[in-house]
Order: C-alpha cells, then structure tokens, then sequence
C-alpha cells in the first residue's frame, strides 16, 4: 500500500522546522476536504505518514504548513502581515506510485518543494 510523507527544514535556522502544524486535504473541484491534521517532531518530520491504506488514492491534494506560527514561536520578528504565514502546496498523486514524499524548505520569506523520495 501507498504513503503520503513529509518533512520540513527552516533553512533560515539551519535545523528541522519542529512543531510545524500540517494540514492534509482532499482536492475535488472548488472543495477542500480536510483528512487529516499533524505536528512535526523534532526531526521536522511527522511520526506516521499522513496518508497511507484505502484513504491513499489518485487525486489531488493540498497541504499547509503553518509556517507564521512556527516562527513567530521562535521569537522571529516577522511584520504584522507575514510574507508566508500558512504555504500551500497542491499536487497530484497517482496511487499506482507506492510513496510520494513531499518535503518543504522554508525561511520567512521564501519556500522550496520538490517530491522527493
């Protein structure tokens, strides 16, 4: 059976992004539907996958990573209005693939993902 994990790294700190608050949802047209929520660990990662069994299917997915809060914990000083508070990444998943890894790099002012293994 397939998995959906992740992992999040503060490139602005050099260290795992710990304590982030995820959100997984399902994409079906104009509608989100909200599967499962997470925190990650020390290591930036969470402690099972988000998405695995039936529930792993072909669609479309979004997550979001609470970025604005895990910083602002830090004791970063961001302005009122973040420049990334909550990212949002959307992708696809083809279920016939046994594992997407989807992993976020992030700073106050810039991301990166890419589907990693």
């Amino acid at each position: 059976m397939g998995r959906l994990t992740t992992h999040v790294l503060d490139a602005a700190h050099g260290c795992p992004g710990s304590s982030i608050k995820i959100e997984l949802y399902r994409v079906d047209g104009d509608r989100l539907e909200h599967l499962t929520s997470a925190v990650t660990n020390n290591d930036g990662r969470c402690d099972a996958p988000l998405l695995e069994g039936d529930d792993y299917r072909t669609g479309v997915y979004q997550l979001q990573f609470h970025a604005g809060n895990y910083y602002r914990a830090r004791g970063t000083e961001l302005p009122a209005q973040a420049f990334l508070d909550v990212v949002v990444l959307r992708f696809g998943i083809d279920a016939t693939q046994d594992h997407y890894h989807v992993p976020l790099l992030i700073s106050p002012y810039s991301y990166s993902t890419y589907r990693g293994s």
